[in-house]
Parts: C-alpha cells; sequence; structure tokens
C-alpha cells in the first residue's frame, strides 16, 4: 500500500501547500515500567484512557504497544484485541490504532509477520533492521509486504539512520518492499549516547530522501519536542510520547503522555500548520 500526502482542511489563513501533521502519541514502549513514570499506561484500561485524554490533546493515532502477565512486551494477539477493544470503546474512530511488531530480542521475523496477518490491524509499523536483516530474508518479506498492502494494512517503515534509508530504497526498487510512497518513520538518538537526540540528527534522513515519500520522526531524549517541532515546521510529521521521553521541553517530568502531547499540538498550531484527524490519517490508505 502506497501512501499520498494528506489534503489540508486547516483554516483559510494557513498556506495551500500547508499539510496537516500526523501526531502519533507512543504512550508506554515496550521497555519502561510505572517505576519509570506511575502514569505509564499499560493495562488496557489505562491505555484507553490515556488515548482519550491524547486524542482531545490533538492526536490522531496511538502506537500500540501491550505486555504479557509478567509486564514483559507481547506480540499476543488477544491482548492486541483486547487493548484495541478497549481503545475503541473510549474514542470510536477518533485515533488510528497502530500495533508495534517490534522484536525487543524475544520474536523472529517469522513471529512478527504472523502477529500481524492474525491481527490484520488498521496499522502496524515494521522496522526494516528487524524484518529484513539480510538477503535471505527477502523472499519471504517481499510475500508478506504484499499481504500487506492487499489487507489494506497501513504500513510505517522504522528507520534508524540514513543508511536504512537507502536501503529501503534499494529494496523498494527491486520489488521487495510495495512500489510508490510509503510512511517512513526516522528515529533520532537510539544508538546515541545515553539515547539523546538532537534536532539536527534528522539532517542525515532528509539529506538521502530521494523520493515524496511521507515521513515522520521520534526522538529519544528531552529535546524529543524540539526535533518534532524541527520535523513539523520542515513538512514531516511527529511522534512523541512515554516511549521515548517523560519529560516537556522546560526540563520537567510530564503529567501523562497527553501533556506531551498537547505542548507539542499547541507549538504546531502557533507555526501555522493545522494538525491531521484520524480520519485524514485513513486517507493515506483509502486512496492508493
Amino acid at each position: 500500500m502506497s501512501v499520498r500526502p494528506l489534503k489540508s482542511e486547516g483554516p483559510a489563513s494557513a498556506p495551500a501547500d500547508w499539510q496537516p501533521l500526523v501526531l502519533a502519541v507512543a504512550p508506554n514502549g515496550a521497555r519502561k515500567t510505572k517505576a519509570d513514570h506511575p502514569a505509564l499506561p499499560i493495562e488496557p484500561e489505562e491505555l484507553a484512557e490515556t488515548a482519550k485524554a491524547c486524542a482531545a490533546a490533538g492526536a490522531s493515532m496511538i502506537h500500540l504497544h501491550v505486555r504479557d502477565a509478567e509486564g514483559q512486551h507481547s506480540l499476543d494477539v488477544g491482548r492486541y484485541l483486547a487493548a484495541t477493544e478497549a481503545i475503541r470503546a473510549a474514542v470510536g474512530e477518533d485515533l488510528v490504532v497502530q500495533i508495534t511488531t517490534e522484536a525487543v530480542g524475544r520474536y523472529a521475523p517469522a513471529a512478527q509477520m504472523d502477529c500481524v496477518r492474525r491481527l490484520r490491524p488498521e496499522a502496524a509499523s515494521f522496522a526494516l533492521r528487524e524484518l529484513i536483516p539480510d538477503a535471505e530474508s527477502e523472499a519471504e518479506a517481499a510475500r508478506f509486504f504484499a499481504w500487506v498492502a492487499e489487507a489494506g494494512v497501513q504500513a510505517q517503515f522504522i528507520l534508524y539512520d540514513a543508511e536504512d534509508l537507502r536501503r529501503f530504497g534499494a529494496l523498494r526498487e527491486r520489488g521487495i518492499l510495495p512500489a510508490g510512497p510509503q510512511f517512513l518513520l526516522f528515529v533520532l538518538g537510539r544508538y546515541a549516547a545515553g539515547q539523546r537526540s538532537e534536532p539536527s540528527d534528522l539532517l542525515p534522513f532528509l539529506a538521502a530522501l530521494q523520493a515524496p515519500d511521507p515521513w515522520s520522526v521520534c526522538a529519544f531524549g528531552p529535546k524529543e519536542a524540539a526535533a518534532a517541532l524541527t520535523a513539523a515546521a520542515l513538512g514531516g510529521h511527529a511522534r512523541v510520547g512515554f516511549e521515548n521521553n517523560l519529560l516537556l521541553p522546560d526540563g520537567s517530568t510530564a503529567a501523562d503522555n497527553a501533556a506531551v502531547v498537547g505542548q507539542l499540538a499547541e507549538s504546531v498550531r502557533r507555526l501555522g500548520r493545522p494538525l491531521a484527524t484520524a480520519a485524514q490519517v485513513r486517507l493515506l490508505r483509502a486512496e492508493s
């Protein structure tokens, strides 16, 4: 499934070419616990409450992780269904629910793909390094991503550096990945010292970007908001939340994920850029 730019439904005073920004929240991640922050949502009811607050604050997508009975990262289909159903009960269709397929050292590519095939989520993120680690994995990956496109699952490809982006382009040219624009996520600071990113970490990605793919940024560390706002000013999209950072731009600890989302949403609006609705985000799939 390829994607197309979103159409603005913002105020008449907004620039005509200002694409609505997809603001995603990543509220928990695979590793953090309530010892890191008491408001970190883990159970379905907590995820639903967080989803409702973040949708009200400006988010149009939630990047979903679930945990097993011991609190460890899980790709269990039943747990994903329970969390998704709780979120839908809380927000209806006001958020796109994107599941992670992240391995976290626990899952091989076959298990990651099986989760998506069984669940058939509306959206999922895929780390290129994990799903296509070598040449031997390419044939199965090609079959899988062709199925993802046919099934209408909105894919987002996770890229950790400019070399990942160049490899992504080469795989697409060879037909391993679907043709046409794809939704990309540039991860800043994952392998930096102390997992602390800088807004300038975005520049190598942009230098390597050769195709008109819509792209988003997530950034580790206290400069998450600065990196996200940089992306917003340059036409990208943004993902924020407790998965990567617990702090507000002033260095204080955020009360919850909605506080992080709300501050960025207000900054984006001050740029004059409209925020995308979940319905607009779904058009990335429907118009392909």
